[in-house]
């Protein structure tokens, strides 16, 4: 890939900002930002190649260094002599990262019955259900509470926090039942869901975990690693994308709008010889789809989550990489200027799992790929992480968390107060802290330290589970005296008085 200079852009250099105050130089009026330069330590030079639907997108300064540092992952002995002299590579494509710039659709404009009518009465309000006229009284005499209650949000972090791979922590289903209204006003709480969990389509994760949790939770309330990433769909013609079980992330790619998907097994299929460690199954042969790739070049590599195989990925990936412009079966002359981009969803190095201790993420897989590409050209690898800390999966989240106080109050706004709740000081906590919103740590997950984490420590504090951080935060906001149920008998008539007059009305 050719190399580019700001000036061949029109714009002019800026230095990275982190929090909110680094979104006032964000784009605004269809005009891409200014990029910081290399003299920046977390900033690279210049943006990721333009495609026709861009104004569909926005770029957002990326909070950390594209590029690798494998050195301390290396023993000296791995380079010879004229590579240790060599120069560190120009970023040339990682500086930002895009994201989906239009907000989801409202869910109230597209609520119908089977038949396509909407509920209501002809010249009368949307009839309600009885629970929600009651709630609707309490909160219009508790008018300050409700507006304190709409203007506080809480983002959840999920493994570790909620569940524990397909078991529920016992926490979170009462913490979603009291966000979702059983509170002294009935009201509903803003949250949403940010994970660094990847693999699997929105859809199929939520419902997964709507049954895990015993709650409803909605796709517009839900953001996976590599949701932010549906934008490089407009860049990019031909992708690899890696990791995932089976072939899900060849259909989350699909859902994204990439027009030319390539998976390993594809590649695999069409020479075996490239992975000659792997033992290559008939069923995975006719489930692939393989083609020449000695005659097509592939645009850019995607590690849409954890690689299953990582000898073969490992493989294929540093093939490409070396490759000329993304032809297998090349060799490039200049592995700096034909190398293609590659993105990570996410840069956890551990995940907490059912098993005891935390188990390796999709960050060691990266630290691997680069210290591999250190070793064999002398250059560091360029690349791009998306997830959790990074300055555009918050970003990203603002847009959710507007759009779902929109379907739920009817106000497209963001509220002030926001919580994050996570269990990794690495990613859940750092992120936060640097976006300005309160972070509250618990003890279900990967931290299992003392008061506090040394290096990355939460500002609202440390707590046992879920259910302690959201209590103390909605009494921080709404008041000590905060109840956190519906009680129908003090707001019901019906059920006030002798039970004689109750039973004679039903």
């Amino acid at each position: 890939m050719p190399a580019f200079d700001e000036s061949d852009f029109g714009v002019k250099a800026a230095p990275a900002k982190t929090g909110r105050e680094g979104l006032s130089q964000i784009e605004t009026n269809g005009e891409r930002s200014g990029i910081g330069s290399m003299d920046s330590p977390t900033m690279g030079t210049l943006t990721v190649p333009a495609g026709d639907g861009t104004d569909n997108s926005i770029e957002i300064p990326a909070t950390r260094s594209s590029i690798a540092d494998a050195t301390p992952y290396m023993h000296q002995l791995s380079l010879s002599p004229s590579q240790r002299d060599r120069r560190s590579s120009r970023n040339s494509f990682g500086a930002s990262l895009p994201i989906p710039r239009s907000k989801r659709q409202s869910r109230l404009s597209s609520v119908t019955h089977a038949d396509g009518t909407h509920s209501g009465r002809p010249g009368m309000p949307p009839i309600q259900p009885s629970r929600d006229i009651l709630a609707s009284q309490v909160q219009d005499i508790e008018s300050v509470k409700v507006k304190a209650a709409k203007d506080m949000a809480f983002v959840f972090d999920i493994d570790g926090v909620l569940v524990h791979g397909d078991r529920l922590i016992p926490e979170g289903k009462r913490t979603l039942e009291i966000l979702n209204g059983d509170n002294e006003l009935g009201i509903k709480i803003p949250h949403i869901f940010l994970t660094n969990g990847s693999g699997k389509p929105e859809a199929a994760r939520i419902d997964q975990l709507s049954k895990i949790l015993h709650n409803p939770i909605h796709l517009d309330q839900f953001i996976q690693s590599h949701t932010p990433m549906r934008a490089l769909s407009e860049y990019y013609e031909t992708v690899l994308v890696v990791g995932g079980e089976g072939y899900k992330c060849r259909e989350v790619a699909e859902h994204y709008g990439f027009k030319n998907i390539v998976v390993p097994n594809d590649i695999v299929a069409w020479d075996q010889t490239i992975a000659p460690y792997r033992q290559f199954t008939a069923e995975e042969k006719a489930t692939s789809r393989p083609r020449d790739f000695s005659k097509m070049n592939i645009d850019a590599i995607m590690v849409f989550s954890d690689s299953r195989d990582y000898a073969t990925d490992m493989q294929i990936i540093m093939d490409l990489l070396r490759s000329e412009n993304g032809r297998l079966g090349t060799m490039a002359k200049d592995p700096i200027s034909q190398r293609i981009p590659i993105y990570f969803s996410q840069g956890d190095m551990l995940c907490p799992t059912e098993h005891w201790t935390p188990r390796m993420s999709q960050g060691t897989f990266r630290i691997g790929l680069e210290a591999m590409y250190k070793a064999l050209t002398g250059e560091e690898l360029e690349r791009v992480v998306y997830g959790k800390p990074e300055l555009a999966t918050y970003k990203y989240a603002d847009e959710v968390i507007t759009s779902w106080m929109e379907t739920i109050h009817q106000e497209e706004k963001l509220p002030k107060n926001i919580y994050m709740i996570g269990d990794n000081p690495a990613s859940d906590i750092i992120g936060g802290n640097n976006y300005g919103w309160n972070t509250c740590l618990v003890r279900t997950g990967v931290f299992q330290g003392g008061d506090n984490d040394e290096n990355n420590p939460a500002n609202f504090g440390v707590f046992t589970n879920v259910l302690e951080a959201v209590k103390t935060a909605v009494k921080n906001e709404l008041g000590q005296d905060f109840v956190f149920e519906w009680k129908d008998e003090r707001v019901n008539p019906l059920l006030q008085g002798n039970n004689s007059a109750a039973v004679a009305v039903e």
